[in-house]
């Protein structure tokens, strides 16, 4: 078995951030949303590996590699533009050759991976197998119908008038049947091979598509909001570990990681939160559920519930919270004062806020 994993799409839920980097590479707790995919994959027992990549193909390869500190052997398939998921299939064809094979949306986080998912549909093999949850807004997602005995009987990409509130998850599993359906669909109305369309067809065709509903915690980390809640839950996982540095006038409370090289003096850090290497926390808060990346100094501030990516530095601020900063961004002081500030800050920003 192969897995299929989509590194390719634009990820303009997340701007600015993803102008100057892949939103599969985002990291959550300090490492990207894609790394826990492939761990996923890793541990099903699944060892080829073929991503799927566009525009950030550079970056997505100077971070992943070959695989091999994943377990796994990596094949890059350059799409020329994000025209589907089923367009994906298409292209991925000579690796995929005829192997069943799973698709996993590399933006997609799923607690608990997917290993109990793959055996279920070795030991059954239906022809696809599809994962739905509950949502709240089912229009933002392709949606699922079942009949009465729970079967599949029809889907719909991002549907106006939702018949259900089951959204698919982004992950698949196929045998090579759909290879046909691929070949046998038209472009959507947004111009993109749909690959409900593809499991559609199947359907049609009379071809065992089956579904397996999870309750367990499932994000696609496309926006803002949703990453934050990722790091929020992956966070919850963390084990305290103190590898830096930490002064007698400061306050560790909690599941707190220091990571080696980071200092922390004069502060209060209160758990879950990671603080990454080389960081520098300096007479400042952390909050709850916060990441601070490597090589960031905090100083002089207060922030919670946020993700600080690379090099960047928060600075004489009050108050930061419920907020993305990326790489190399500095945030400091402005004349005036709101108590509280809501921030998505690109790579390489400066930013001047009340304090």
């Amino acid at each position: 078995m192969k897995a299929l994993v989509l590194s390719g799409g634009a990820g303009t839920r997340l701007r600015p951030i993803t102008h100057t980097s892949a939103k599969q590479l985002v990291p959550v707790a300090n490492k990207p949303v894609l790394f826990y995919g492939l761990e996923a994959i890793a541990d099903a027992g699944i060892r080829e590996v073929g991503i799927v990549v566009g525009d950030t193909a550079d970056e997505i390869r100077e971070a992943v590699g070959d695989g091999s500190r994943f377990g796994i052997e990596v094949t890059y398939l350059p799409q020329e533009a994000p025209l589907g998921l089923a367009h994906a299939v298409l292209i991925a064809r000579e690796f995929l050759g005829d192997d069943d094979f799973v698709m996993y949306l590399g933006d997609n986080f799923i607690v608990g991976g997917i290993t109990g998912l793959v055996e279920e549909f070795r030991a059954d093999r239906p022809d696809a197998q599809i994962l739905l949850t509950q949502v709240p807004n089912p229009t933002a997602f392709g949606v699922a119908e079942l009949d009465a005995e729970g079967r599949v009987v029809a889907l719909e990409e991002k549907p106006k008038q939702p018949k259900s509130d089951l959204a698919l998850v982004g992950v698949y599993l196929f045998t090579p049947a759909i290879h046909e359906a691929v070949r046998s669909i038209e472009p959507s109305w947004r111009g993109e091979l749909e690959i409900t369309h593809a499991i559609q067809w199947l359907i049609d065709q009379k071809h065992d598509v089956r579904s397996t509903t999870i309750s367990g915690y499932w994000k696609d980390t496309g926006n803002v909001t949703d990453m934050l809640e990722v790091n929020r839950s992956v966070l919850e996982t963390v084990e305290p570990l103190v590898e830096g540095t930490v002064d007698d006038t400061s306050e560790i409370i909690g599941r707190v990681r220091i990571e080696a090289g980071a200092r922390v003096s004069g502060s209060r850090i209160v758990g879950p939160a990671i603080v990454g290497a080389g960081s520098v926390i300096n007479d400042a808060y952390v909050g709850p559920f916060t990441s601070i990346s490597e090589e960031c100094r905090i100083e002089d501030s207060e922030i919670e519930y946020s993700i600080v990516l690379r090099g960047s530095s928060v600075t004489g601020v009050r108050r930061v919270e419920a907020s993305l900063i990326g790489r190399d961004v500095e945030v400091t002081p402005a004349p005036r004062n709101p108590s509280a500030h809501r921030l998505v800050l690109g790579d390489h920003s400066k930013v001047q806020i009340s304090s």
